[in-house]
């Protein structure tokens, strides 16, 4: 039997809708800037700023290039750096940039050695392991642009410089991410991607596809948590009448919001895998949910249910689920979530299909990096940031993971 008393991470209640009007404030794409030499094994590209006394800002994200050029609103870029540059150096602060995060002696590891803060999203996560963190004396708040902060030794974090702030924007990508959920839910059980490959190849077989092809509607659906994400995907489906929508959680909605979205908790995590056609997971990645879905939890799954995983890569075993999805025992597999990120070429989750072809629908690690979501993360990393610079230390309560040496939320270790 399997028991998980802290799932909900990203989406804990209550849910707040956060909102960033266009307009006076908005985050423009970041200042001219000037490339320091690469010298690194894997070419990655790194942005720096003259030194000075203020604090250092390290910002770990990935290279956006052309595409970064053609759409200037593509803020989760090295290029365009959350628009942080010209507002951190015009209060004598020094930002550098750079994508170089898992290289042998990186230019993350280089510069994270007298950081003051380091920021970092989940897309290409610059990952604070216990050893990284020994080795930044001066680090004093870390920073999710967006949501999610597995990616950093919280126990350490609260051991390290007398307890470093872990800090996301809680709440600025749910609505993607659970329309990216709606999407996969609908792109497996409808056996889209191999149906759309065959029109691709300039062939017509109707029959080759429609094979495996499903209706939603009858189906039952469950999601593993149901916080911010996992409540919104619920919501999105009840206008598809499936015949259940189940949810697994250590705390249960309150009756009024289980009566009006239509949903059941199951107290029990195999019984409600076992009744389900379709199970997405929600929950964040933690001591309790680290490999989690392995072959003996996948074996208590429905036969030819599917799977769909946009919350972390590292809660499931990879190995495990593609052979699962090879052996016919789930009928799909498919989300953006990998570990490690970014996914190796080899990685199995990259490859595996049904044995009638298809039944993957994984994409890199895009559903809460949307435009819209960009714009609202990049606002509120700037909102933690004045919060920290200007000593008021007023940060939102949901948004903080790790604060003074403790854990600030249920959802990452607080027992209390």
């Amino acid at each position: 039997m399997v028991f998980i008393r802290s799932l909900c991470r990203n989406l804990q209640r209550p849910a707040t809708s956060l909102s960033f009007p266009l307009g006076k404030g908005t985050l423009r794409p970041a200042s001219p800037f000037r490339l320091s030499p690469l010298g690194t094994a894997s070419g990655a590209r790194t942005l720096t700023a003259s030194r000075n006394l203020q604090g250092k800002v390290l910002l770990v994200l990935y290279d956006g290039g052309e595409h970064a050029k053609q759409q200037p609103g593509l803020l989760g870029t090295t290029e365009n750096e959350l628009g942080l540059r010209k507002w951190l150096e015009d209060q004598g602060h020094t930002l550098v940039t750079t994508s170089d995060k898992d290289s042998e002696n990186s230019t993350f590891d280089k510069e994270l050695t007298d950081a003051e803060v380091i920021i970092t999203t989940p897309f290409h996560p610059g990952y604070l392991t216990a050893e990284r963190l020994a080795k930044a004396k001066n680090l004093k708040l870390a920073v999710t642009a967006g949501v999610g902060s597995d990616h950093v030794d919280l126990n350490a974090a609260n051991k390290t410089n007398g307890g470093i702030t872990v800090a996301e924007v809680t709440g600025c990508n749910v609505v993607s991410v659970a329309e990216h959920v709606v999407m996969t839910i609908l792109t497996l059980v409808r056996n889209f991607v191999p149906a759309h490959e065959q029109i691709s190849r300039g062939e017509w077989n109707v029959a080759a596809v429609a094979k495996n092809e499903f209706d939603l509607e009858n189906k039952v659906v469950g999601t593993v948590a149901v916080g911010r994400i996992g409540e919104r995907v619920l919501r999105r489906l009840k206008p598809f009448d499936c015949k259940e929508l189940l949810y697994y959680d250590y705390q249960p909605l309150k009756p009024e919001v289980e009566k009006e979205i239509g949903c059941r908790r199951v107290e029990n995590l195999e019984e409600m895998l076992a009744q389900c056609d379709v199970v997405t997971i929600n929950c964040p990645l933690h001591e309790k949910t680290r490999g989690l879905f392995n072959k003996d939890l996948i074996s208590k799954m429905k036969k030819g249910s599917w799977l769909v995983n946009t919350a972390r890569g590292a809660i499931v075993v990879k190995e495990d689920v593609a052979e699962a999805l090879k052996s016919g025992h789930l009928r799909g597999y498919g989300g953006d979530v990998w570990f490690p990120q970014p996914a190796p070429k080899d990685h199995p989750l990259r490859y595996a299909q049904h044995p009638w072809g298809g039944g993957n629908a994984m994409v890199p690690h895009m559903s809460g990096s949307s435009i819209d979501a960009q714009v609202r993360y990049a606002e509120g990393t700037k909102a933690i940031l004045d919060s920290y610079f200007s000593g008021r230390f007023d940060y939102r309560p949901e948004d903080l993971i790790v604060h003074k040496g403790d854990y600030a939320t249920r959802s990452y270790g607080q027992r209390k």
